[in-house]
């Protein structure tokens, strides 16, 4: 059987976790009462501002997909949206009629690869933005010899990044990858298959069914 890697710290049963990365909170003093809606791409960022400001709770909150949105359910957070194509750009657009004569704030990682305030400034929404997290390199990752016809999963950029930082790619292996974004950062070698469904749980279930 294949050995399967995810690069995160996400428990799943035969899968193997390979933190390549860590998150780390940007801090800051936030006057959210400016705000009527809050937008969260990614749940790093829920984890992020519910780590020093409780003022997000009582601010409607527009969500990417249902997973970020549980875990922001569970923090408390008053939820007015859940978007259902789980990407960045096109979540834009389904935010735009939702977000029209409000105040926005999106609440996002020092580093992100969408375009989703450009587009909806570009359509008259009224949005700032602030970076709360940072993805960062795991300098103290103990590197381990990975197995010819592995399957690594990639669930962000910055997975692609960091792995790459530290491991060459096998021509046996075989990438799962969580939306388009993101298989975009691929060595343009490397195969890939992409999730229908932008979440890790599908990542895994399809990494399960790849026959090497």
């Amino acid at each position: 059987m294949s050995k399967i890697y995810l690069l995160n710290n996400q428990k799943f049963d035969d899968v193997i976790n390979l933190e390549v990365f860590k998150i780390d909170y940007i801090k800051k003093e936030l006057n959210l009462k400016n705000y009527d809606a809050l937008v969260f791409t990614s749940k790093n960022a829920i984890f992020a501002i519910d780590s020093f400001n409780d003022e997000w709770k009582d601010i409607d909150s527009y969500v990417i997909a249902k997973k970020t949105a549980n875990i922001a359910k569970e923090r408390g957070a008053k939820i007015s949206f859940v978007g259902s194509s789980g990407h960045g750009n096109d979540f834009a657009y389904e935010l735009i009629n939702k977000l029209k004569n409000k105040k926005v704030l999106f609440l996002k990682a020092k580093k992100v690869v969408s375009n989703l305030v450009s587009i909806l400034k570009q359509n008259n929404i009224d949005i700032d933005e602030e970076a709360i997290y940072e993805t960062k390199c795991n300098k103290n990752l103990e590197k381990i010899e990975l197995e010819e016809k592995s399957i690594i999963i990639f669930t962000s950029p910055s997975c692609i990044e960091c792995f790459f930082k530290t491991y060459s790619w096998h021509e046996s292996f075989k990438a799962v990858v969580i939306g388009k974004t993101t298989a975009k950062y691929l060595p343009k070698s490397v195969e890939y298959y992409i999730s229908e469904i932008t979440s890790v749980d599908q990542c895994v279930k399809l990494a399960k069914s790849i026959k090497l």
